[in-house]
């Protein structure tokens, strides 16, 4: 196999655990950090880029898996410059995003 079919499937791969990590979130949280995991992993070994909608599931401190909602906090900056803050509620780490308008 060469190297182009090797990254396709490892992002078909990603996209499907990611998708499971996503649905048992809520049942079981343990198997879907397990799932999330194991998309790093596939990614780091085959040196792909994961796409910026699964890489933001992913705490840049702890590097656990965090879906906003669930074991993130999401909330709204009240300041002249806006922005999205995200909370890892594992590490308490904070993300700003800022908006563009």
């Amino acid at each position: 196999m060469n190297k182009k079919n090797i990254q396709r499937i490892a992002t078909e791969r990603i996209g499907i655990l990611i998708d499971s990590a996503l649905s048992e979130i809520n049942d079981n949280e343990a198997l879907s950090q397990s799932y999330a995991k194991l998309a790093l992993k596939i990614a780091m070994r085959v040196r792909i880029r994961m796409q910026y909608s699964i890489s933001q599931l992913f705490c840049r401190k702890c590097k656990q898996f965090i879906v906003p909602g669930v074991n993130s906090r999401v909330r709204i900056g009240r300041t002249k410059v806006k922005c999205v803050r995200i909370t890892c509620l594992k590490c308490n780490h904070v993300y700003r995003k800022i908006i563009v308008n």
